[in-house]
């Protein structure tokens, strides 16, 4: 069974993470969870809920606890997707600064050489974003800004973002069995 690490930021766009623990539900794999302060206000400001209803994560960690298993490489992640990702949060990965648990966990990540995927919520972009988005990639990140995939035909909002998941699905190197692609049945 894999082993990923969901973080979620301060950033707009908690469909985009409730759509992707959705289709996290229907693989073989054990998810935990850590959540900053901003990104608890954002999803009750967006969704009205906290993230103990969020599907899918068996356990969520504390953003100051440094004691928690992500804090270890030993912890043995496969993969770390910070869903969505604040630019505070990506420069500090960028600038290898761990004054919290997701900061931390990404930077174990990286020198441990697994995959970390930072979707990355901000519009427009400044030269500074621009230039840690590049170094997080020069570190081995990946930048997978939320864009759906339209030419799937989403019908809704929550469609939409799921089209999205389906792709950091594929990132993650997932099956997922109800995933729609282009070319269709193919």
């Amino acid at each position: 069974m894999k082993k990923i690490l969901v973080a979620v930021t301060g950033a707009s766009a908690m469909i985009y993470l409730q759509a992707f623990l959705e289709m996290l539900e229907g693989e073989d794999l054990l998810v935990h969870g850590i959540c900053s302060e901003s990104g608890e206000k954002v999803l009750e400001l967006e969704h009205s809920y906290g993230v103990t209803a969020l599907p899918c994560v068996k356990k969520w960690f504390s953003c100051r606890d440094f004691t928690a298993a992500p804090a270890s490489g030993s912890a043995a992640y496969e993969a770390m997707v910070i869903i969505p990702c604040s630019m505070g949060t990506l420069a500090a990965i960028a600038s290898g600064i761990t004054s919290n648990l997701i900061h931390r966990a990404a930077d174990v990540m990286l020198k441990e050489n697994k995959k970390l995927i930072l979707v990355t919520r901000e519009t427009p972009l400044n030269r500074t974003h621009l230039k840690n988005m590049l170094a997080a990639h020069d570190s081995g990140a990946v930048i997978c800004p939320p864009h759906p995939g339209y030419y799937l035909k989403p019908e809704t909002m929550k469609d939409a973002a799921m089209t999205f998941s389906w792709r950091l699905g594929d990132q993650l190197g997932l099956v997922m069995k109800d995933r729609k692609r282009w070319g269709g049945d193919d």
